[in-house]
C-alpha cells in the first residue's frame, strides 16, 4: 500500500458550545470508528465545560466524555478535516471547496436532563455509524 492509500479519513463536528451534540458524535466517532478515521470537534462559541448530561448518557453506554473540554473553532480544523459535519453553527462555521459538508439537524441538548438527551444521542449514535460506513467501508 502507498501512504496515499493509508491516510485515515479526518472529521470535524462543529456545535455552538461544544458541550454536547458534537462531543457525543466525536466520541461516538472515536469510539466505533475503532482507529480507522482521525476525530475532531470545536465549537464557534465553547462552552466552560461539557454538558453533564450529555456526559450521563454517554457513560450509560460506556463511553466516557467527561474529561473532554470544549474547544474553539479553528480555520485549521476545518482545513485539516476531509469530512465537515456542522450542527447548528449557522455561518460561523467557515467554508472551503473541496471538503464534504453536511448539516445535522438534532435538538440541542444545552440545559436538559439526561432522559432528554438520551434521543438526542441515539440519533447521533445512528448517524455515526451510517457515516462510518461511507468513510469505511470496509468496517461493517
Amino acid at each position: 500500500m502507498t501512504t496515499e492509500t493509508t491516510k485515515k479519513p479526518s472529521v470535524l463536528f462543529v456545535c455552538v458550545h461544544n458541550a454536547g451534540r458534537s462531543q457525543m458524535a466525536a466520541a461516538f466517532l472515536t469510539t466505533l470508528g475503532k482507529g480507522d478515521i482521525e476525530v475532531r470537534s470545536a465549537g464557534s462559541q465553547p462552552a466552560e465545560k461539557i454538558n453533564p448530561a450529555a456526559v450521563e448518557a454517554m457513560a450509560e453506554l460506556g463511553i466516557d466524555m467527561s474529561k473532554e473540554t470544549p474547544k474553539v473553532l479553528t480555520t485549521e480544523a476545518v482545513k485539516e478535516s476531509d469530512v465537515v459535519i456542522t450542527m447548528g453553527c449557522g455561518d460561523e462555521c467557515p467554508y472551503f471547496p473541496g471538503k464534504r459538508y453536511e448539516d445535522w439537524v438534532l435538538e440541542d441538548p444545552a440545559g436538559k436532563g439526561v432522559d432528554s438527551v438520551r434521543p438526542i444521542r441515539d440519533e447521533i449514535k445512528g448517524r455515526i455509524e451510517n457515516l462510518i460506513e461511507s468513510l469505511v467501508p470496509s468496517a461493517k
